[in-house]
């Protein structure tokens, strides 16, 4: 692909796919942050350059405090990596990266930072087990090997990996405890928030934010025009070494302000009722969330909702509301299993177990699940073959439909709607006016 019809591409994707992904409405499902009822599914559908998410301009200031980097100092491109070792995705995009590397050698550093989701249960241990081999200097060792078995990252699996990687086994696993490691995850992890890298996997390369496993040709792309502008800059006198800090410096900490839509839904009433909640009962602001756990854009919100749990401890409640999307055949049987485990105290571990698992939801999955929690067996497959709980999820998705919760995810925040798995930001403004209307402060 020439240069020239790159910049076309790339522009064509800033004005149809951009934009559209970060407005708030229904249509944006065909954008990437919803799945309406009645749309294939966005596995279903081939992928094309409209759908594919642009590569905005926009430089994001990403420092490296450290990380762990593949590549001389002086490359004159960084790609600075968000990543889970239990995402699918970030398994795909693993392999993109090894073809970058070999495609610009020298040229190319690639830096890992870790994003480990709240749905992937197994994503920290794993990336404290890269962190602890990264010790012994073996990282990026442990690093391919882990998303080699993403499927395969318990305990006694990352154990197998150390000894096969030569490790000193004595010291990795006092390493895996070491509170400097979790602490070098935890500050990966507020920078990725803070840039809006919410999903993984999320790259930036100088700075310039991919969002997902693009293809190669996006990649290139974009490394293709940076080399350009890094090359000129070092004709002009800067060091090698100096390009990604003369690059950034100017860059922006956080995604830009997003604009307002020209007119806000209406507000409207929902009830918390019965439906699964967290956080207190007095809280100044109530987000409640209609959801599918077929869906991947709801699965993308879930670490968004869980940052701001814990950012707004105290002042925010969270319940979860069921709109299963007919295209989705096992998103009304899921839903109904989380009200079982529900039942038995276990709901938002249920959730977070099926959002990690999207792919396996059948009856034999969900009871696997079940008997994975602990969950009273026996009483457990009683619930669903009672169906007593169908009625309770038709009852949310009328509601959500009266209401326009007609796409997932939909939420609202004291009756104002968000639609879409949109930036924190975006969530943060809507609460931070929330309760200023209360007359508390917001953080």
């Amino acid at each position: 692909m020439s240069k020239p019809s790159v910049w076309v591409s790339l522009a064509v994707g800033l004005v149809l796919g951009f934009v559209g992904g970060r407005v708030s409405r229904p249509a944006d499902a065909a954008a990437g942050s919803v799945e309406a009822r009645g749309t294939p599914s966005a596995a279903a559908k081939a992928p094309s350059a409209r759908q594919r998410p642009p590569i905005a301009p926009t430089v994001y200031k990403v420092p490296l405090d450290g990380s762990l980097a593949a590549g001389p100092e002086d490359a004159l491109v960084t790609l600075v990596e968000f990543s889970d070792y239990q995402c699918p995705f970030c398994s795909r995009a693993h392999g993109t990266v090894k073809q970058l590397q070999q495609k610009y050698g020298k040229k190319l550093r690639v830096v890992m930072k870790h994003h480990p989701l709240g749905n992937h249960p197994r994503a920290r241990p794993a990336a404290l087990a890269a962190l602890a081999a990264g010790e012994q200097g073996k990282f990026w060792e442990m690093h391919d090997v882990l998303f080699a078995n993403a499927r395969a990252l318990e305990d006694g699996d990352l154990e197998r990996y150390a000894r096969e990687l030569g490790l000193d086994l004595e010291r990795w696993k006092k390493d895996l405890g070491d509170p400097r490691l979790a602490e070098r995850i935890r500050k990966d992890e507020s920078l990725a928030m803070q840039v809006g890298a919410t999903g993984t996997p999320a790259f930036f390369v100088n700075g310039r934010f991919i969002s997902g496993a693009q293809p190669l040709e996006v990649f290139t792309g974009v490394v293709d025009e940076e080399l350009g502008k890094a090359e000129a800059l070092v004709k002009g006198g800067v060091r090698p070494a100096e390009v990604y800090a003369r690059v950034i410096e100017k860059g922006v900490d956080r995604p830009p302000s997003q604009p307002s839509p020209q007119q806000e839904l209406p507000v409207q009433k929902v009830e918390v009722g019965n439906a699964p909640a967290r956080g207190p009962a007095n809280a100044p602001v109530t987000l409640v969330a209609f959801s599918d756990f077929e869906c991947p854009f709801c699965a993308r919100a879930v670490p968004t909702l869980k940052a701001l749990e814990e950012e707004y401890k105290g002042k925010l409640r969270v319940a979860f509301k069921h709109q299963p999307l007919p295209n989705h055949p096992h998103a009304k049987l899921a839903a109904a299993a989380s009200l079982a485990a529900h039942e038995q105290g276990k709901f938002w571990e249920f959730h977070d177990v099926m959002f990690a698992n999207q792919r396996q939801l059948d009856r034999a999955s969900l009871e696997g699940y079940a008997k994975q929690l602990g969950l009273n067996e026996a009483r457990f497959k009683a619930a669903l073959d009672s169906g007593k709980f169908d009625a309770q999820v038709t009852a949310d998705s009328s509601e959500g439909a009266r209401i326009g919760a007609s796409a997932t995810p939909t939420f609202f925040i004291n009756g104002r709607a968000v639609v879409g798995a949109m930036p924190i930001d975006h969530f943060r403004r809507v609460i931070d006016d929330e309760l200023k209307k209360a007359g508390v402060a917001a953080r």
